[in-house]
């Protein structure tokens, strides 16, 4: 196991195991996390490169409950507007990761909020209510431990469930 990352197994592997909710599991593995963030040193500088224009998931642990990936984004990089099979928890290392929140409406999408997350910064969520889109809006390559309530490393490293393609609103009109 990579130097760093015993830890962060460990102690999730200790939240995981008290049997919360899906939502409660995510808020105490964030809290973990919070105290437990490992430095950008966790990846090689082979990973910490990514790949042009785009986002780069790197698997670093799974068994059945949970799995933990770093995602290494390009400046500019950004996801489709997604949810997720678990309760997920990220931590940013660097980078500006910013976060749009949507609700689904079944014929359209409508924005409800807007976060900014700094290195330093982590934070949970877990469905329902987890669609988002997310985008590195610095000007350097972003990083981020995520620590995902599934084994998505068998999955092909990801944890979307499903991809939204529909009209984005605001509660009062059309946008």
């Amino acid at each position: 196991m990579r130097p760093g990352l015993e830890g962060i197994v460990a102690g999730v592997r200790e939240v995981v195991g008290r049997g919360l909710g899906a939502r409660e599991t995510a808020f105490a593995a964030a809290d973990f996390l919070r105290g437990n963030l490992p430095d950008i040193g966790i990846l090689t500088p082979e990973e910490l490169q990514g790949a042009p224009g785009q986002y780069v998931s790197k698997p670093l642990h799974a068994q059945e409950e949970f799995s933990v990936v770093a995602v290494v984004w390009q400046p500019g990089s950004e996801t489709v507007v997604h949810d997720h099979v678990a309760w997920c928890v990220f931590g940013v290392l660097s980078g500006n990761e910013h976060e749009t929140l949507y609700r689904d409406m079944g014929t359209h999408l409508v924005e409800i909020g807007r976060a900014d997350n700094r290195p330093g910064e982590v934070s949970g969520f877990a469905p329902p209510g987890d669609i988002h889109k997310v985008r590195n809006t610095s000007g350097e390559v972003g990083v981020s431990i995520h620590v995902y309530g599934a084994d998505v490393v068998s999955r092909g490293g990801s944890s979307v469930r499903r991809v939204y393609d529909l009209p984005v609103r605001e509660l009062t009109g059309s946008r």
